[in-house]
């Protein structure tokens, strides 16, 4: 029976050895610049199934401070339209829009393992532009500065982590509504 057990062990040591070598390939500290794009939603903030869809665009200034924390300033725009909604139970004129610039802070928590590193951010910030949220529940139309809770979950791709796929989502309360993007981005060192 310890004999069974052996192959084991030795496949859990030949790991470990393998993942200490390679960890020059985790998440390095210091500061970087990060442009991601993609396709940017609305929704509402209740579970009627309205939308709308366009652009997202944001650049960031990342300064990670260890391998697994990093701070992340940011600026960007998103720019949805509403979605053809013909199909669905409620009238056309039911549309979750937004026309905004962003800028705030977050941080970013990640798991230190080579190649593919799963991430998690949250932060604060403030969006300029207007946002029009119309729904059987709400009928709301603001412009100007309104505040956001931005949350991203995403995957830091490549030998040094600097090609970025995820999940960016940012809350605004006062419009009754949040934004989300699929965003591919890429990491530029400054160091």
């Amino acid at each position: 029976m310890k004999y069974l057990f052996f192959p084991l062990r030795a496949i859990v040591v030949f790991v470990f050895i393998l993942f200490s070598f390679s960890s020059q390939a985790q998440l390095q500290p210091g500061n970087y610049l990060t442009a991601a794009m993609g396709i940017g939603y609305s929704f509402p903030n209740s579970d009627i199934d309205v939308s709308g869809s366009g652009f997202y665009a944001q650049g960031e200034y990342v300064h990670n401070i260890t391998k697994w924390f990093g701070i992340r300033p940011y600026a960007g725009l998103v720019i949805t339209s509403p979605d053809d909604n013909k199909n669905q139970q409620f009238p056309e004129d039911f549309q979750v829009t937004t026309k905004a610039f962003f800028l705030g802070g977050k941080a970013r928590v990640a798991a230190p393992i080579p190649w593919v590193a799963p991430y998690f951010e949250v932060g604060i910030g403030a969006s300029i532009g207007s946002f029009k949220t119309i729904t059987p529940e709400f009928n709301i139309k603001k412009s100007g500065v309104l505040m956001h809770v931005p949350f991203s979950i995403g995957l830091a791709l490549g030998r040094k982590h600097n090609f970025d796929v995820g999940f960016t989502y940012y809350i605004h309360d006062a419009a009754k509504q949040f934004n989300g993007a699929f965003a591919v981005g890429y990491s530029f060192p400054l160091d």
